[in-house]
């Protein structure tokens, strides 16, 4: 296949990367941990990990996890948000020689349980504001070992005391529970530190992640991303975005939670291969705090989703923040919205760049050029990456034209987790990996996204894509958030239905109306408006169409 898209690449942007440079995932994290020894690699709640403290915790931990006679391969679930912890236990279990299991701690009992059943977890770390939750679900799974940790467990004492105390007794964050043999965070790093590690030989071949994913259309599945997988989009992302970035002295905002595919990819290995220092937000919905962890810092590079950006832009105080070290900003997970990104322009002097990936393909797999204003595509596809528009019947289709957007390379998911019939529908017998996304390729390479094939809403036999209409709310003064829905019509098979969070008290159903009349023709325009206080979102921000529907 002709690859159109590398004619339009920056300047020192490979065609290809060189996916052997890493053995493992381990053999990527040492060498970042060696050559940046001294060099911060977290913050949190006024606490900094050094990467040579990253190096010996994560040590200590894998240590343990290895006296607890967890097998090579063994399943470790983590429950976690953004906590120093994070990084230690993730980068413990992998040097374990063990398979890390990534659990939202906002799932319920039930969710968690078949998360943990799924993955067949034998251990599970988890904080424990979550540890009720977890008590609920223990019995029919098959975890053996749990470990808690407090919010403050790797700040120094007597800080850290209070942090705990704080959150327990004074906000009361965290509900009753009781599990028998829990072994607190702290003792099982002091029982690891006294003990060898056994070094496990892990390969590219091997399960690195098992990524949970199609929670919010169904039975969620467990993505087996290898060793190989993620240390190739680690790889092509760096190659794609390292021109301006300079080893050792990056300052990346990590508010996106790293237990998503997005964040652990971008903030947690390439911004680790670059030597950042990353600072963990643990709790980005408070924007009015998050503002304030941000103002001490001239950080260089943030990432998000549309619903993070947009709520930071409309939060006094974030327009009086230190924008003069901001190499990049990147969006991903969700569509980013042209009137977003202008907004996002104006206040901070720098492009908001719009990403596209997926679960299943660990997840870079189209990203604009970082100097490039905003164009409405998804980029163009990263190194070693190939993608092709296809028809039902996996058939390319010429440029411009819409269909499936269908994804090859070495990031591309082994498959899902004990579900070779699932595999089988999503990734073709020649490799194709078929992202359910309807959208086109320009001449230029560059990809656009008409929308999901399952959110597309037919009316009167014309297709009409939520994202085009959300993008015009989001123009419509007044509007903060917006979702769109296809509901029934005896008169047009279907119609089309707006959820909006109000900007301005006086916003009116007809003010609406009459704004997208002016942008969309006829069949597109919204019919019915509902005003909300807020949206269903998941955890990182993502607006659940399903949930409206």
């Amino acid at each position: 296949m002709e690859k159109v898209w590398l004619k339009s690449y920056p300047p020192g942007v490979p065609a290809e990367i060189d996916v052997n440079a890493y053995r493992s995932l381990l053999d990527l994290f040492l060498q970042s941990c060696h050559k940046f020894a001294d060099r911060p690699a977290f913050h949190n709640l006024g606490t900094t990990l050094t990467y040579s403290d990253l190096e010996r915790l994560s040590l200590d931990f894998a240590a343990y996890l290895q006296s607890l006679g967890l097998a090579r391969g063994a399943r470790v679930a983590i429950m976690s948000p953004n906590l120093l912890q994070y990084p230690v236990a993730v980068f413990g279990i992998l040097r374990a020689g063990l398979v890390v299991v990534n659990v939202n701690p906002l799932y319920t009992a039930g969710e968690l349980e078949h998360q943990l059943k799924d993955s067949g977890a034998q251990a599970i770390v988890v904080i424990e504001n979550f540890a009720a939750t977890l008590q609920k679900a223990l019995p029919n799974t098959p975890v053996k070992h749990v470990i808690t940790t407090h919010v403050g467990d790797l700040v120094p004492a007597p800080k850290r005391w209070i942090v705990n105390y704080v959150v327990k007794h004074v906000k009361k964050m965290v509900p009753a529970w009781q599990i028998p043999h829990a072994v607190p965070f702290r003792t099982a790093l002091a029982k690891g530190a006294g003990r060898k590690l056994t070094d496990v030989p892990v390969g590219h071949d091997d399960i690195a992640f098992l990524q949970y994913t199609g929670g919010t259309t169904g039975v969620a599945k467990g993505a087996m991303l290898t060793h190989r997988n993620m240390i190739a989009n680690m790889l092509q992302a760096r190659a794609w975005i390292g021109n301006g970035l300079e080893e050792g002295k990056e300052i990346i905002v990590t508010a996106l939670p790293l237990y998503h595919i997005f964040c652990l990819t971008a903030n947690g290995l390439v911004f680790l291969n670059l030597g950042a220092l990353s600072l963990l937000i643990t709790n980005p919905r408070d924007m009015a705090g998050f503002i304030k962890e941000l103002k001490p810092w001239r950080f260089t590079f943030i990432t998000g989703v549309n619903t993070l950006f947009n709520g930071l832009l409309n939060t006094p105080g974030f327009d009086a923040l230190d924008f003069s070290g901001l190499k990049g900003a990147l969006g991903g997970g969700a569509a980013v919205q042209r009137a977003v990104a202008q907004r996002w322009q104006q206040v901070t002097g720098h492009p908001l760049i719009e990403a596209y990936g997926l679960t299943e393909t660990s997840p870079a797999v189209c990203i604009n050029p970082l100097s490039s204003e905003f164009n409405g595509s998804i980029g163009l596809p990263i190194p070693s990456t190939d993608v092709s528009i296809r028809n039902d019947a996996n058939e390319a289709l010429p440029l411009g034209q819409d269909g499936e957007i269908c994804v090859r390379g070495p990031q591309v998911m082994k498959g899902y987790w004990h579900r070779p019939d699932e595999t089988a529908k999503t990734i073709t017998p020649d490799g194709w990996l078929r992202t359910g996304d309807v959208g086109n390729m320009d001449p230029q390479g560059y990809v656009r996204i008409t929308d999901r094939k399952k959110d597309m809403i037919i009316v009167s036999g014309f297709n009409v894509y939520p994202n085009e209409i959300e993008g015009v709310l989001a123009m419509c003064p007044g509007v903060l958030e917006s979702a769109v829905v296809g509901i029934p019509s005896e008169k047009t098979g279907e119609t089309v239905k707006a959820v909006i969070v109000k900007k301005s008290a006086d916003l009116t159903e007809q003010v609406v109306i009459d704004f997208c009349r002016q942008h969309l023709t006829n069949y597109k325009v919204p019919h019915v408006i509902e005003f909300r206080k807020e949206l269903p979102k998941t955890p990182v921000g993502k607006v659940l169409r399903r949930e409206l529907r």
